[in-house]
């Protein structure tokens, strides 16, 4: 292992290791991880998984449970995190790291515990999807997970487990790299209608006259369709 850790890229890669934590709370400083999982991809394409709750040793917040649906039963028997990371590292090997908001949060917490359990810097390079989505979409004011895969017509159904998350970012990923790449994307979004001002997906709804079409970045955006 190295002793300086990774630096973060701003660009595709078509091999790496795409996971996700769901965690305790928001604060790397006193929060603890309660779920970890990874996709390991090759050539844009997953060929591996990873994926297991973990004992924080202590009781989950109700905010926390309310967010992930982790209850204290799910995780009573489950290893601990310093367990799970030898296995983790395995996996990982030497891959390039992936992750939607990862340099403000995963990564910390993945940092703090591979220190704290086994003396090690973590040293792979790592790859934030949602740095991408602001190179991608500047005049966004939301990026996130959810909001990437309502643009591309991605099921969000499960969201907030770490391994739905993980394949749902993986495919966000893939098609942020052809946007990257000036191919674009026209053929992952052919039906699924697009709001003109803003680039959000447009949504049915039901409004005194009857089903339009709304953006699904209201408030924000208001644009409308007749049905």
């Amino acid at each position: 292992m190295s002793n300086k850790r990774g630096k973060q890229l701003n660009k595709y890669v078509p091999d790496y290791v795409l996971y996700d934590l769901e965690t305790t709370g928001i604060s790397a400083n006193y929060d603890e991880v309660i779920e970890i999982s990874a996709v390991k991809v090759r050539g844009g394409k997953i060929i591996d998984e990873f994926s297991t709750l973990v004992n924080p040793g202590r009781t989950i917040p109700y905010g926390a449970s309310a967010v992930n649906h982790i209850y204290d039963e799910m995780v009573a028997d489950a290893p601990e995190f310093e367990e799970v990371l030898p296995l983790f590292l395995a996996f990982i090997g030497n891959d390039i790291l992936v992750g939607h908001n990862i340099a403000a949060f995963d990564m910390k917490f993945l940092y703090r515990d591979f220190e704290k359990y086994m003396g090690l810097i973590l040293p792979n390079d790592f790859v934030d999807t949602l740095r991408l989505a602001k190179n991608v979409f500047p005049d966004w004011k939301h990026r996130r997970l959810g909001d990437l895969a309502n643009y591309y017509g991605i099921s969000t159904a499960g969201a907030h487990r770490a391994l739905t998350d993980c394949k749902m970012n993986q495919k966000v990923f893939e098609l942020l790299g052809k946007e990257l790449s000036g191919e674009g994307t026209a053929d992952a979004r052919q039906n699924v209608k697009t709001c003109p001002k803003c680039g959000m997906t447009m949504v049915k709804r039901k409004g005194k006259f009857g089903e339009f079409w709304g953006c699904k970045g209201f408030p924000d955006c208001r644009y409308t369709e007749n049905i």
